[in-house]
């Protein structure tokens, strides 16, 4: 599959779509609480989504090839779990880590990103793993402009989680995004510098590294969904989508409640 460079028209619908899912990490950030499930934000984000903004949840019922639908409308990961945590009877408590993942259709569109909660008083470990993490998005981010290559996204970020002391989960990825949910190109989170494909003006993909505290093996759940860390190392992840444009890049799913760039990147 070839990788889509988006008109301004398809642009336009993607600032919309990646606009809108900010607002719903915005939103549902104050219930992200000790005593709360895992399946009540997820409640409350599938009603904000449909009831509020008129939009459609992509997880509920997504089904790629060799998977079973996806049962609910968010990502909601705690602790050890990598990704792709299904929301539940689990309650978050204090000194929890929890990743919710958003993607909303809007209008066609897919605005797709997902932050990292820190329920009460977290340790220092716990702490430390979700600032650097947050590091390695936006080194990857500062990557991006026409001309650049994707590995030198991936290198950035794994030279500084792996500085740090963490390990880069391979198994997945950053994605092309638009009109569907999952496009060319494949995002790594891990690279040598001036290789894999060269970015032009107008493609739009995700940056959303995996980062575990111990090793970067993983495995899947029981349910076929929910992935953890082989270690049981607790894990973090950060995600925006990004366009790329003929001066450097615009990120899409910032909002006025999005934490800002740490300093001196970018």
């Amino acid at each position: 599959m070839s990788i889509s460079i988006k008109t301004p028209h398809e642009i336009e619908k993607m600032r919309v779509a990646g606009r809108l899912t900010a607002e719903v990490l915005d939103y549902i950030a104050p219930y992200v609480t000790s005593g709360i499930t895992t399946g009540e934000l997820d409640r409350l984000c599938h009603e904000y989504i449909v009831g509020i903004q008129g939009c459609i949840p992509a997880p509920l019922n997504y089904a790629p090839p060799g998977y079973k639908p996806y049962p609910k409308s968010i990502c909601a990961s705690v602790n050890h779990q990598v990704c792709h945590g299904v929301p539940g009877d689990r309650q978050l408590k204090n000194g929890d880590i929890v990743n919710l993942d958003v993607t909303v259709i809007s209008d066609g569109y897919h605005g797709d990103s997902s932050r990292m909660f820190q329920v009460g008083d977290t340790s220092v470990q716990a702490r430390r793993l979700c600032e650097v993490t947050f590091e390695c998005l936006w080194l990857g981010i500062a990557q991006v402009k026409a001309g650049a290559h994707l590995g030198d996204v991936g290198h950035a970020i794994q030279q500084h989680a792996e500085k740090s002391g963490y390990s880069v989960v391979r198994e997945f990825c950053g994605h092309g995004i638009g009109a569907s949910f999952h496009e060319e190109p494949q995002v790594l989170h891990y690279g040598r510098p001036n290789t894999g494909i060269r970015l032009e003006a107008g493609m739009i993909f995700t940056i959303e590294p995996m980062i575990n505290a111990g090793k970067a093996a993983i495995r899947t759940m029981a349910d076929g969904w929910t992935i953890v860390t082989k270690d049981h190392s607790l894990s973090a992840q950060w995600e925006h989508t990004i366009l790329v444009t003929e001066s450097g890049h615009e990120v899409l799913t910032v909002s006025k409640g999005s934490r800002r760039q740490p300093d001196g990147i970018g």
